[in-house]
């Protein structure tokens, strides 16, 4: 598996997230957001995947402030950058 990490800041915000994008064996990436949990997403390319996971973050801080719940920040994510690759 091959991981790599990026920063993408949301649109219409602010804020920008650390997500990690894990390269699936067989093909596409799945995404996660470590400061948001349970924020994960799938694209067959990683375009797509990226463009999903902003779809995801966006989705999640609308229903959290929807809930009245606070807004995450970011999570300091120890970065391993030995097996990233695009």
């Amino acid at each position: 598996m091959l991981y790599s990490y990026r920063r993408i800041i949301v649109p219409d915000t602010l804020l920008r997230y650390t997500v990690i994008m894990e390269k699936n064996e067989d093909g596409g990436y799945t995404v996660t957001v470590p400061s948001l949990p349970g924020c994960i997403s799938e694209g067959s390319t990683w375009d797509e995947a990226l463009a999903e996971i902003k779809e995801a973050i966006s989705g999640y801080l609308e229903v959290a402030k929807k809930l009245g719940r606070p807004i995450p920040v970011e999570v300091s994510v120890p970065m391993n950058y030995a097996n990233v690759e695009r």
